[in-house]
């Protein structure tokens, strides 16, 4: 098979990840992850309410081969959210020893993550009835406690007042293209 061959056999097994799953079990897997930073006018955040671990994250999930970062952040807000992202600002880049994430059925990826931030966006906000219980707007003093380990650090990098892109390697954050305000 050829590698466009391949790409269309794993939308047909359930995705990339399912299908290595196959051969590995929980071994850890190196993915990418992207995410998006969603605001809505009164400057508060979108998370949901994940239903593998019933933690509060970001909109995002994991690429799939032959996507770019910008269509797996589309992809993900219309499959989890059922809405249209308008124009996309990169907001961090993440990895680093901090990035296992340990799945509730035992499966372990090494996760590096591209975020986004965007206040465009169009639709009834709908929840993927697979992935998540629920959608919320928050704001920056109301966040809720139960926050997914690994997305902390998103929602850290949005709270910081800044016009830079965040990297975050695992130990420190710090900024370029910007930098805090």
């Amino acid at each position: 098979m050829n590698a466009l061959e391949y790409v269309e056999s794993y939308k047909n097994e359930g995705g990339y990840i399912k299908a290595l799953r196959k051969h590995v079990g929980h071994a850890p897997l190196i993915t990418i992850g992207v995410g998006t930073i969603i605001e809505n006018d009164k400057g508060e955040i979108l998370l949901q309410k994940r239903k593998d671990n019933g933690m509060w994250g970001i909109v995002g999930g994991g690429m799939e081969l032959g996507e770019n970062f910008e269509e797996v952040a589309r992809r993900e807000a219309r499959e989890e959210a059922g809405i249209v992202l308008g124009e996309l600002r990169l907001r961090a880049i993440c990895n680093g020893p901090d990035r296992f994430i340990t799945y509730p059925n035992g499966d372990i990826c090494y996760t590096s993550a591209v975020v986004f931030w965007t206040n465009e966006f169009f639709g009834e906000i709908k929840n993927d009835p697979e992935e998540v219980f629920e959608h919320r707007f928050f704001g920056k003093d109301d966040l809720p406690e139960e926050i997914n380990g690994f997305d902390r650090i998103f929602i850290d990098i949005w709270q910081e007042p800044s016009d830079g892109i965040a990297i975050y390697d695992g130990k420190k954050l710090s900024w370029q293209n910007g930098g805090k305000r």
